[in-house]
């Protein structure tokens, strides 16, 4: 299964095709319990399209839950910026509870 041709279908689409891979894994779990399977690589490559398919249907998911919030952050009012005062003071402030401890130590 090609990427490009997963890229191209809906998410009902590629549920469908989840269910009828993960039905051939099993199918094919059985046959080689019974040493029926005679084209073993193909349980490799049913793996890796169920792990491809899976990846499509989470990056669709994410997609559509990455578009809602845009929406709704242009419906909402603007927030208010906070004072670029406060925030030099309080770097002020950090920095002299840094500088005092290291003198403290230097003089003991």
């Amino acid at each position: 299964m090609k990427a490009e041709e997963l890229r191209t279908k809906t998410a009902d689409q590629l549920n469908a095709e989840l269910a009828g891979l993960k039905k051939e894994a099993f199918n094919l779990r059985f046959q080689q319990a019974n040493g029926q399977l005679e084209n073993t690589a193909r349980v490799r490559a049913v793996r890796r399209d169920i792990a491809r398919v899976m990846t499509f249907l989470a990056k669709q998911a994410a997609g559509a839950a990455a578009a809602a919030p845009k929406a709704e952050k242009k419906a909402a009012a603007p927030k208010a910026a906070k004072p670029k005062a406060a925030k030099k003071t309080v770097k002020k402030a950090a920095a002299k509870k840094t500088a005092k401890p290291k003198a403290a130590k230097a003089k003991a």
